[in-house]
């Protein structure tokens, strides 16, 4: 199964999506959770954002939800990713027609969160549904200070999948340091072949090198968050990136998040592929292989299926270990114009159930509840999965973007594809870095950039 995550681009600045969410308020003065008693019968909607929540675990929501709650009914509606944040935009003031619960990446919490899109979850509710067990980072994502307005849904992490056969062919070994990755994959890259195969424009990917030299994208100084690319720590991580670019990638410094699964597939006629090595969330693991049949005997790719030819890795650190990689994933909130909050308080209640956490993590889904994350390391047999094991490992070690006001906006105006574009075709760093952290510091404080 072939999962894509695109970005939403329609939303120009926080500061419009601020004023277009300013009716938004809580339904009542007190936070989501609140409420004693059985709550009255309705009607709530779930907006899910893409197609990674299965039908079985769509349908387990909705049929558990009519048991517990006799007399009322869910229904869920998808919303693609590429209009999401418009979409929310329109819809969550609109207290006729807003979705009760919404779906939310993670790197677009913050800004819904601090236009009062969401309700608050009480303190109560927060450690019903798990507390201080939920994935901390993502939390943070939709809090402000100690109130928490979004959770985490799911996470999804990144690694390399590489060509196993290619890089032993090779004589080479699964690296232990991020230089050695660099060299490993400039050794690969031909005119045909890419060593590691990634666009230009692909900051999601690219900023792991500027976390694992310790730098930080941007910092937050009491209110007020300031773009920190021109720290020493930040250059040194893009100017190790730019020099992998320069010599392992065939791609186009013009080139966004591509599939990249398909630089790995044996072209026609068995050609060889493309690339020897890419980085990308687990799902693409679904896209990788030739045609096999699963337990149900349905036709599906599993990248893992066949070890002699695909294997995975964990990014590696600058000292060994493993380097901190952007965390994939989203965030579940409460409409602040819900007209049933109480029953949405219970959706929640059966999403961060041990049930479905267990039924998350069983399909690969990364767990809200870190208690259930052991559950992705075995597979039925109890034996060591090693796709789950280098999943939660590198999930650990994980960071998100800053949880600025502003960063959807940032997101939106593609300003960090431009950045890592010039890097990619060979710009002075420091130059560049100097540039953007002008742009980009009024931007995350939701000012026009």
């Amino acid at each position: 199964m072939k999962r894509t995550r695109v970005v939403a681009t329609g939303v120009a600045t926080s500061l419009t999506l601020a004023l277009a969410l300013a009716a938004c308020a809580p339904a009542d003065e007190g936070g989501s959770g609140d409420t004693g008693g059985t709550p009255e019968a309705g009607d709530i909607t779930l907006w899910l954002a893409g197609s990674d929540t299965s039908d079985e675990l769509r349908q387990y929501l909705v049929d558990t939800f009519a048991e517990e709650n006799p007399g009322s009914t869910l229904t869920i509606e998808e919303q693609d990713w590429t209009d999401l944040v418009t979409k929310l935009t329109t819809a969550l003031p609109d207290a006729a027609n807003t979705p009760d619960v919404v779906e939310i990446g993670n790197t677009q919490a913050p800004t819904f969160t601090y236009a009062g899109a969401f309700r608050e979850i009480s303190p109560e509710l927060y450690e019903e549904l798990g507390g201080d067990k939920l994935l901390q980072s993502f939390v943070e994502a939709g809090s402000i200070d100690d109130t928490k307005y979004a959770l985490p849904y799911y996470y999804g992490s990144r690694y390399m999948f590489y060509r196993k056969d290619i890089w032993t062919k090779a004589g080479l070994e699964v690296p232990k340091t991020l230089e050695e990755f660099g060299d490993s994959v400039k050794k690969l890259q031909s005119k045909k072949q890419s060593g590691f195969a990634i666009g230009g424009q692909d900051w999601r990917n690219g900023i792991s090198w500027v976390f694992a030299n310790g730098g930080e994208l941007a910092v937050k100084d009491g209110d007020q968050w300031t773009s920190t690319l021109s720290d020493p720590n930040t250059v040194k991580g893009l100017e190790q990136w730019q020099d992998v670019f320069e010599g392992a990638s065939n791609l186009p410094p013009t080139a966004k998040d591509e599939a990249y699964w398909d630089f790995l597939n044996d072209g026609t006629d068995g050609e060889a592929p493309d690339g020897a090595t890419i980085m990308a969330p687990g799902w693409a693991r679904w896209s990788l292989g030739d045609m096999t049949k699963n337990d149900k005997g349905e036709e599906v790719r599993d990248g893992m299926a066949d070890d002699s030819k695909f294997d995975i890795f964990a990014l590696p650190g600058v000292d060994g270990g493993v380097a901190p990689v952007f965390a994939g994933g989203s965030n579940m909130a409460v409409s602040a114009k819900s007209q049933h909050p109480e029953l949405a308080d219970n959706l929640l209640r059966i999403i961060y159930s041990d049930e479905y956490q267990t039924m998350l993590a069983k399909a690969g889904l990364g767990p809200a509840n870190s208690d259930f994350d052991k559950l992705m390391t075995v597979d039925e047999d109890g034996n060591p999965n090693k796709f789950g094991e280098v999943t939660v490992e590198t999930a650990q070690a994980s960071k998100l973007t800053p949880a600025a006001p502003g960063w959807a906006a940032v997101e939106g105006a593609l300003v960090y594809e431009e950045l890592f574009q010039k890097i990619a075709e060979g710009g002075d760093v420091t130059a560049i870095a100097k540039e953007y952290d002008a742009k980009l510091t009024p931007m995350l404080n939701g000012q026009a950039g």
